[in-house]
């Protein structure tokens, strides 16, 4: 378990990264596109970057729960018990299984039809959520009692 914990650890380090590089004004994988029009939505009518404000808000909990998996495998001292961690653990999978789940529903499709975002979350971001929320369930489970 100590290999899956450190691979969620790694995999949600990088998607933090990504969150802030964007959240400065980076603008890869979907090339050069205009700031989201004011007031703030989380998604534009159109093919717009999401305000610095929603990246790094996004950037701030990936960034917490990048330290969960290792917390809760005793990688480093924690001062909730083990239980509390992998209750909120639990948590942590769903959210992130929620947000692969919504994805692949049209409903998500009409909130955030625009290229290439549309292309590259059913692809990869909605995939690489439902495999993250697998990773808390899976050290979630094996941490409570039988």
């Amino acid at each position: 378990m100590i290999l899956l914990a450190f691979a969620l650890s790694f995999v949600l380090l990088v998607i933090t990264v990504l969150h802030v590089y964007w959240g400065i004004g980076g603008v890869w994988p979907g090339g050069t596109l205009p700031p989201a029009p004011m007031p703030l939505s989380a998604f534009a009518a159109s093919a717009r970057c999401p305000r610095p404000f929603a990246s790094f808000a996004v950037a701030a909990c990936l960034g917490l729960a990048t330290l969960w998996p290792m917390a809760l495998e005793g990688v480093f001292a924690s001062p909730f018990p083990k239980q509390g961690l992998a209750a909120t653990s639990m948590l942590i999978a769903l959210v992130f299984l929620g947000r692969g789940i919504a994805g692949f529903t049209p409903w998500w499709r009409r909130l955030a039809p625009e290229q290439p975002f549309a292309r590259l979350d059913v692809r990869y971001y909605s995939p690489l959520c439902l495999l993250i929320g697998l990773g808390f369930a899976v050290l979630a489970i094996m941490e409570f009692p039988a």
